[in-house]
């Protein structure tokens, strides 16, 4: 679409930068898996999809570069953490294997139904790339369903370790959902269907999913989604996490990622 108004751009922009600081944060946090894994295989797992995760996240800062915003390396590299938009899920450290499975679970199907109904968008650009890497977080879905249903259908502490996740960051799961001051034209411009709509179809998406996993669902008089993340409200963990991949690049600006 062309954007024949201002308020299109700002709309734009901050879907744009809340999809890209999930990529980005999360594709740093699953790299922190390689050579950790609990078996070779998913250490290599986990390393390629952060791998993607970083890949994507550049292709969607170079889209803001492309609606006035800085180049890709300033935007990921020179903000602080109350800069950034990405849900605080994404920030958490990666802990043993199972939160970090329980949060590529959630994430990524997230992600699968974001980028298919980004497909549709009438942003060309932002549908172009919902295109292009629906097949790579398609394989990141698939794999951590895959690893969802074996350990939770697998004996009685691989389910409880699974289900004691859920409980614990299932209202941070929610908070990938937090709307922002644009829905409505986001909506409108038939730019994206919003986060409401995302959340029903990840909501009938993964119950299922997890219920055939013999895993349960907290009661929805216990859902309290955790939001801030993408109006700059973060962990503690953030930031250290941004010195850390900043390290580089501050010292050297010219250096590639």
């Amino acid at each position: 679409m062309d954007f024949f108004n201002e308020s299109h751009v700002r709309a734009a922009k901050e879907l744009l930068y809340k999809m890209a600081d999930d990529q980005l944060i999360i594709g740093h946090r699953n790299s922190e898996w390689t050579g950790l894994g609990p078996i070779l295989e998913e250490d290599i797992a986990f390393s390629s999809m952060a791998q993607d995760k970083i890949g994507q996240s550049e292709h969607l800062y170079a889209l803001l570069h492309e609606l006035g915003e800085s180049d890709p390396d300033t935007v990921a590299f020179t903000r602080n953490a109350h800069q950034f938009h990405c849900c605080q899920l994404v920030e958490y450290p990666i802990g043993e294997y199972d939160f970090s499975l329980m949060r590529h679970f959630f994430f990524d199907m997230a992600e699968l139904i974001r980028f298919d109904m980004l497909r549709n968008s009438s942003y060309e650009g932002l549908a172009n790339i919902a295109k292009k890497y629906k097949g790579e977080i398609k394989y990141h879905s698939m794999h951590a369903n895959t690893w969802v249903q074996q350990l939770g259908k697998g004996n009685e502490e691989s389910n409880g370790r699974l289900q004691l996740q859920l409980d614990t960051y299932w209202n941070h799961a929610l908070g990938i959902f937090e709307p922002g001051p644009h829905e409505n034209i986001l909506i409108d411009a038939g730019i994206f269907e919003g986060e409401a709509a995302l959340q029903k179809n990840w909501l009938e998406a993964v119950i299922p999913l997890l219920e055939k996993a013999d895993l349960q669902v907290p009661d929805t008089s216990k859902w309290s989604p955790v939001y801030g993340g993408r109006t700059g409200i973060h962990t503690a963990y953030l930031q250290p996490l941004l010195d850390e991949m900043t390290e580089v690049y501050s010292i050297d600006p010219s250096a590639d990622w």
